[in-house]
């Protein structure tokens, strides 16, 4: 099933009168990895959360193409995964149960999503005794069980060390390369260099510029990115 492009219409989003994200109006279509840039504070995670539907706008609107619920065909991974009490396992399981993708086949897709991701040999261990980079790739097989057309990514990589982000990195492409659309933050330039086929910069709530990621490193249009990328 086929949900993209997905479109934002002068969507806002606010927090007791304070206004977080302001009129955004873009539209996300398959094949890309689409990397959101920005300061602290300005909006990305916000802007993933709404894209998700975890924040609804309080103003404008988010649309996605197709005939299906939507929320059945993305998923999201955060920066510090949310993991059950439970073997690595059934953290997948759970998952695709609750979603109600199971099929008879949880435990079958578990591991495959476990493989993929090089837990296998640990699918027993409890969730939270692995070690971050372990939970944080467990948080992307439990997501990427689901079969998502759509995976956000909300700075997979920040507690990370070197060695555990390229192999969260070496993920992200394989799975773009077998046809997930990636919408991902990130703090690190160099990554988004690596990883970024086209660019939204955000500043302040609002998207300042979307472009190619070519295009944004080497001329970025706004005084604002400029200022960010130096």
């Amino acid at each position: 099933m086929k949900i993209l492009p997905l479109e934002l219409r002068k969507a806002s989003y606010s927090v007791r009168g304070t206004q977080i994200l302001k009129d955004l109006s873009i539209q996300l279509t398959a094949g890309s990895r689409t990397v959101v840039l920005g300061a602290n504070g300005a909006g990305k995670s916000s802007f993933l959360r709404l894209c998700h539907g975890l924040l609804q706008p309080t103003k404008g609107e988010v649309i996605w193409y197709g005939n299906a619920d939507a929320k059945l065909y993305q998923a999201f991974v955060f920066q510090r995964p949310i993991l059950l009490r439970r073997s690595a396992i059934k953290n997948v399981v759970f998952a695709l149960d609750a979603m109600g993708k199971s099929d008879g086949s949880s435990l079958e897709r578990g591991m495959e999503a476990l493989t993929t991701v090089g837990l296998a040999g640990k699918c027993h261990q409890q969730a939270r005794s692995l070690s971050i980079g372990e939970q944080q790739k467990l948080a992307i097989a439990r997501a990427t069980a689901l079969s998502p057309e759509v995976l956000f990514l909300d700075e997979p990589t920040s507690s990370l060390d070197p060695e555990a982000t390229t192999e969260v990195e070496h993920l992200i492409n394989r799975l773009h390369e077998a046809g997930t659309k990636i919408v991902m933050t990130t703090h690190n330039l160099r990554q988004a260099k690596r990883l970024a086929d086209d660019v939204v910069f955000i500043h302040k709530g609002a998207i300042l510029e979307t472009s190619l990621a070519k295009d944004f490193f080497e001329a970025p249009k706004s005084k604002e990115a400029a200022s960010f990328l130096c």
